[in-house]
């Protein structure tokens, strides 16, 4: 929980992540390019004071995320959003087993999604129904440039992603969030195009699909197809640094998402361990839009209180304390 001014905030943080890119881990080059690419944007997009050391960035561990978590940085809950990769990393870059541990050891504070690559048809279908059964999924992270054999990258409407999401309305896994934001050495650019939600969200009315990174570069493609599709949410992941390095850029991008998806549909994400959440919350809580960007109106404390934690929470039905709840008849 944050509090500034008299107010309290209740913090979900809805994209984090446990990896191992050690150089033990990496399969070949593509998993040190693809580190290599994240350690720059921690770098480049961070304050100074809050930069890592590279290798402490490969491999932190639980009990550092514990700390940078909910000790230090004000999260109430958070959520695994794990990227397997087993082209790059011998095995996987998410950590699944240790991510579930600290799960299990810490009951209410971490919800853990896991994922799936349709290309791995039939036998795919059945480990995600055995998936979902030993850790009781509510949401699933799928990366749609991920390279698998020749393929280097897949669709959400392709026929095998159909009969994934088909299965994972069945088994009641409704959050389906998806990487569809800026490409990250070596998967490319392409493969992370937004128009394929525009098909899914439509079909299957009954999931929710979570854009992480909100379309970034294609936030206004994300925006038309978010505004006309009641089940589509913007994950805040990678634009919430911006507001320390282009403040009046990521003034732009919340005020667009604001004007055309609304306050009910955007879920903070510090996508730890890229950026950690701490300084973040505080410059978000304290975030106005700057006099010369007059076309955006006035963040509303409300607005921040829903885009911090409480979207995620009503999605994922975790309880709020009464005190941290929007008073009777707000919007």
């Amino acid at each position: 929980m944050y509090e500034k001014d008299g107010e309290q905030y209740f913090i979900v943080d809805a994209h984090i992540a446990l990896w191992d890119a050690r150089a033990e881990n990496q399969l070949n080059v593509h998993g040190k390019q693809f580190i290599d690419c994240f350690y720059d944007y921690h770098r480049n997009l961070s304050p100074e004071e809050v930069v890592w050391d590279y290798d402490t960035y490969t491999y932190y561990g639980g009990d550092r995320l514990m700390k940078d978590l909910f000790q230090d940085g004000y999260v109430d809950h958070a959520i695994f959003q794990p990227a397997r990769l087993g082209a790059f990393y011998k095995n996987g870059f998410g950590q699944t087993e240790e991510a579930l541990e600290l799960v299990t050891r810490n009951p209410g504070k971490l919800t853990y999604n896991h994922n799936w690559d349709p290309r791995f048809e039939q036998a795919g279908l059945d480990q995600l129904r055995r998936d979902a059964e030993r850790m009781n999924l509510k949401g699933v992270k799928l990366y749609t440039a991920e390279w698998h054999g020749d393929s280097r990258g897949y669709k959400l409407d392709d026929p095998w992603s159909r009969r994934y999401l088909e299965t994972a309305a069945e088994l009641g896994i409704k959050n389906i969030h998806v990487h569809k934001g800026p490409t990250i050495r070596p998967l490319d650019r392409d493969a992370f195009d937004v128009a394929d939600i525009d098909k899914v969200a439509t079909d299957y009315p009954e999931l929710n699909f979570i854009v992480e990174h909100v379309g970034l570069p294609r936030l206004e493609d994300f925006c038309w197809i978010a505004t006309q599709e009641s089940n589509v949410y913007g994950g805040l992941a990678v634009a919430m640094p911006f507001i320390h390095t282009r403040p009046k850029y990521f003034a732009q991008i919340i005020g667009e998402l604001l004007y055309w998806i609304g306050e009910d549909k955007i879920l903070f994400s510090s996508d730890y361990a890229l950026w950690t959440p701490k300084w973040l919350v505080e410059r978000f809580v304290d975030f106005q839009i700057p006099e010369d960007l007059p076309e955006y109106p006035a963040l509303t404390v409300e607005q921040k209180k829903k885009i911090l934690g409480l979207n995620a929470a009503s999605l994922y039905g975790l309880d709020v304390p009464r005190q941290l709840r929007l008073p009777a008849g707000a919007r």
